[in-house]
């Protein structure tokens, strides 16, 4: 029976030559717990060898689970990977092929045996395909393919090729780079692959940003890659910023290899891949000629008027008329003292209603009004500022007069009767006469969106429950100044220095700064609350609190112990700051109440009519 499975199919894919839907056989597996979810890895057979560096992909992992896929069974590798990597036992490399998408020819079960006498495959070592007379005792469990044998290689055959099944690859022209790579998909990448290359367009392109941490200073931008696959990150780092950045275009196609594959980080990252690139010294960008083959920048468009339902923070495309457009001007940041440019617009669009859309940095400073343009923007942040309002934020596509039909529906109603309508604007919570509601958020969204990544902090309300609080720094000494609250130095001889006002004093006042466990039905998250919130969630002033912690740890502990598990609704203030190089997202409770019941109920009401619509 060996003749039924693809003998020398085992030498091909270590050796990394092209094999075609080779069937093999399983005549191992085990299941290696840990990580997110099981990995199953198998030994596979084709009758003379076997190797035992295969792993089931995860979204397989049911016909497993199921018993589908069991000893014995005989399967044909329809999609498949094959990848090198290290082998830091052996002080060598190995190769790893991944089980993408299989189809089962016969159980295990009705198999009942190994097929031929396989032995373990040694690399060097060139398969010997014995000569053996089919068993006809048992039956063909591949009458559905050609039963004619498929011999192994040439041993004179060239070994450069790549390690892909051919069903994971597009056949690809030469580049004008000269390279003739097989074009691989983008949703195949993952970081354990040496040779790739992907034909992919631009779908969003990043301006160029700075940074400073203790290592130093630099720039960056980000591109999105977009294939009929998927879609995946890429960043930019100061010399990739003048070698790539104004190569790449948004809607050009481009053959791009050679970059650094790593897990996403799903904060700065909206897109849908478990993994991002990193242009190196090594990466390789070449232009492509756009044969139709790829998907361009696809839009879901709200309607202005529909904004109002939209939760903010969150993000959505718009196109509309710029009827409006403020002039350039520079802001400066509270809490870094840095300056921004900005540019407000008013859009509007067939819904007869207005919106303030504000560009940042090289689009507000470049941005052309002359002549009212319709503008596309692809996730544009929701604000509840004024109502509602938008942001364009560095990691949105922006697109003025597109040639798409709904940019075209617009210019020619704007020409013919728009520019001479009144329009409604967003007011308050809500737009004037219609619907609208304080900026409710849970948990979950809070921890898993895009809260926190503008230059702006990010303002919205929460009903909670205190499940814990960090007690050992909840106070500190401060000045006792009416208007300095910096913190005191301990002198050693009962006098405490303010650096601020630089002066000593016999007495300190108590600040409180208390960290809180939030929770809801959905989530939980850590938040701040300085000296009027902290007293009001505590039910204590700073200096009853200070006076415990110095004289009755009974009462201290009872202080927390009653605080715990309350319930109240608050207003936070999130932001992303670094510490360390690493990015963390902060909130600060700004204003916090007990629970009023109807109130929140009322929301209850319209969130669950909304859903109903």
């Amino acid at each position: 029976m060996s003749m039924d499975l693809t003998c020398g199919a085992i030498e091909q894919l270590m050796t990394g030559h092209d094999v075609t839907s080779p069937i093999l056989q399983i005549v191992g597996q085990r299941k290696i717990p840990g990580g997110p979810s099981d990995r199953y890895r198998l030994v596979l057979s084709d009758g003379v060898n076997f190797q035992s560096s295969a792993m089931l992909a995860t979204h397989l992992n049911h016909l497993i689970e199921n018993g589908e896929l069991d000893n014995y069974a005989v399967i044909k590798l329809e999609k498949f990977l094959c990848n090198t990597i290290q082998n830091e036992k052996a002080g060598g490399q190995r190769r790893v092929v991944i089980l993408q998408d299989i189809a089962i020819l016969a159980r295990g079960c009705d198999v009942g045996d190994k097929i031929g006498n396989p032995v373990a495959f040694k690399s060097g070592q060139p398969s010997v395909v014995p000569e053996q007379k089919p068993d006809l005792t048992k039956p063909d469990f591949a009458s559905n393919r050609d039963p004619a044998p498929k011999p192994a290689p040439p041993a004179n055959m060239n070994r450069g090729g790549n390690f892909y099944g051919n069903n994971a690859l597009q056949k690809s022209p030469q580049t004008p780079g000269g390279t003739s790579m097989r074009v691989h998909p983008i949703d195949s990448l993952t970081p354990y692959q040496n040779r790739w290359q992907i034909r992919a367009r631009v779908s969003q392109k990043s301006g160029i940003r700075t940074w400073s941490n203790s290592r130093g200073e630099g720039r960056l931008f980000s591109v999105n890659f977009v294939d009929e696959s998927g879609e995946i990150r890429a960043t930019g780092f100061n010399d990739a910023v003048d070698k790539f950045y104004e190569l790449l275009e948004v809607g050009k196609i481009y053959y791009v290899s050679k970059g650094t594959l790593k897990t996403a980080n799903k904060q700065y990252s909206s897109v849908n891949n478990d993994y991002e690139m990193t242009f190196n010294n090594e990466t390789t960008i070449v232009p492509s000629d756009d044969d139709g083959s790829l998907p361009t920048v696809k839009f879901d468009f709200c309607p202005i008027q529909n904004l109002g339902n939209v939760a903010a923070n969150t993000t959505v495309d718009v196109i509309g008329v710029v009827k409006q457009a403020g002039d350039a001007t520079t802001i400066t940041s509270r809490s870094t003292n840095k300056e921004f440019t900005k540019r407000d617009l008013t859009i509007v669009d067939q819904s007869k209603v207005a919106v303030s859309l504000t560009l940042w940095g090289s689009d507000a400073e470049k941005f052309d009004a002359t002549g009212c343009p319709v503008l596309a923007v692809k996730g544009c942040k929701v604000s509840d500022y004024g109502g509602r309002s938008l942001s364009v934020l560095s990691s949105c596509t922006m697109m003025t007069n597109p040639d798409i039909r709904e940019a075209h529906l617009l210019r020619g109603w704007y020409d013919n009767e728009g520019q001479n309508e009144e329009f409604e604007k967003f007011q308050g919570d809500a737009r004037s006469g219609g619907a609208g509601g304080t900026n409710w958020m849970l948990l979950r969204d809070v921890k898993g969106g895009n809260i926190g990544l503008g230059e702006k902090p990010d303002y919205f309300n929460i009903k909670g429950l205190l499940a814990g609080f960090r007690k050992d720094n909840c106070l500190y000494k401060a000045c006792p100044n009416k208007d300095c609250n910096k913190k005191v130095v301990d002198q050693g001889n009962a006098m405490f220095r303010c650096e601020k006002c630089n002066e000593e004093f016999g007495a300190f006042k108590w600040r409180m700064i208390l960290s809180a466990n939030v929770q809801d039905c959905t989530d939980d998250h850590w938040v701040t609350f300085f000296q009027e919130t902290a007293e009001a969630v505590l039910g204590i002033s700073a200096e009853q609190l200070g006076a415990f912690k110095t004289e009755d740890d009974t009462a201290f502990e009872n202080v927390f112990q009653q605080a715990v598990w309350s319930q109240w609704t608050m207003k936070v203030r999130s932001k992303v700051e670094k510490y360390n190089d690493e990015s963390r997202l902060k909130s600060i409770c700004v204003n916090v109440n007990p629970v009023e019941y109807q109130t929140y109920n009322q929301h209850l009401i319209d969130e669950i009519e909304k859903m109903a619509v």
